[in-house]
């Protein structure tokens, strides 16, 4: 056996594993604590989830899916999605596609228009660390085999 075919041994077993030095420390200096991070706050995004069919789904008889608005609270956009798939997983809804549209901040900033009722569902979504479908928007097959939304 060749010390190429030697990669497979760990380097706490092989005699040349390196060593660390330990670190300086002085009497005068004590040794330096990483600085601590500050936690990040929970905010609440806006995302449009399409959703399939599945067995009681409960979305209503005749419909291919639906798009659903949803409030959901997470450290990050990334976790609001994960967040939001999960739960509804759990009430047996077919997640297929999530879209997201920021924080309230970040809707503002780009000039949308939030009602108040809006504002007391994310409110409610972040203080219940919660998500919350605010409306959903059944699909229908149309005739000529695309989607159709209702008006």
């Amino acid at each position: 056996m060749n010390d190429e075919d030697d990669k497979s041994i760990p380097a706490e077993s092989s005699a040349e594993a390196p060593t660390q030095a330990p670190a300086e420390v002085s009497a005068d200096k004590p040794a330096e604590k990483p600085a601590k991070k500050a936690p990040k706050r929970q905010q609440v995004f806006t995302l449009l989830v399409e959703v399939g069919r599945k067995a009681d789904d409960g979305l209503p008889e005749g419909c291919t899916g639906a798009a659903l608005m949803c409030y959901a609270s997470g450290i990050d956009e990334a976790e609001a999605v994960r967040e939001t798939v999960a739960v509804l997983k759990l009430a047996d809804l077919a997640p297929l596609d999530v879209s997201g549209y920021g924080t309230l901040e970040e809707r503002l900033e780009e000039g949308h228009d939030i009602p108040e009722e809006e504002r007391e569902l994310m409110d409610r979504a972040l203080a219940e660390n919660a998500v919350i479908v605010a409306q959903m928007t059944p699909f229908y097959e149309t005739p000529e085999g695309g989607k159709q939304r209702p008006n």
